[in-house]
């Protein structure tokens, strides 16, 4: 918070601070920060944030409570640049997939569509290379309770 409201430097925008590093002896502490814009804007806002350095360290010591208030240094994050770089790489080499009738069936688009047929005795699908229930064996008849209901295997 420190950085974008008590900073007046006018070349200190747009900046994200992504995460800290603090040694050990909480001496030193490395902030990576993302600065959104050119290369030029983000070495000026760069440059401005290594000179508010004493005024921020000075803000932390105001609100921690150690011996030592860590020397802050400033270190640009290139984290998002490059994952943005690698997304538009993937997307030109990766080919556009077309939406087929199953993949619409499995993520549940269709409504009165049936479901894709698979090969008898692939071993594959729900049934895992059993039998599938006929509709009599899946409930049982009205007139007949759950607790009359046969659990012994037919001999």
């Amino acid at each position: 918070m420190a950085i974008l409201a008590d900073l007046k430097d006018p070349r200190v925008r747009d900046v994200t601070v992504t995460y800290v590093e603090v040694s050990g002896d909480l001496r030193h502490a490395k902030v990576h920060v993302s600065v959104m814009g050119d290369e030029a804007r983000q070495q000026l806002s760069l440059r401005g944030l290594q000179s508010a350095a004493g005024f921020l360290q000075a803000r932390c010591a105001e609100r921690i409570d150690t011996r030592y208030t860590p020397r802050l240094e400033f270190l640009l994050d290139q984290g998002v640049k490059k994952s943005i770089e690698v997304a538009r790489i993937l997307s030109e080499v990766l080919p556009r997939q077309e939406v087929s009738a199953e993949s619409e069936w499995d993520e549940g688009e269709l409504d009165e569509a049936e479901p894709p047929e698979t090969e008898e005795g692939d071993g594959g699908g729900e049934s895992g290379g059993r039998e599938p229930l006929s509709p009599e064996s899946a409930h049982p008849p009205p007139d007949q309770k759950p607790n009359d209901l046969d659990l012994r295997e037919p001999a």
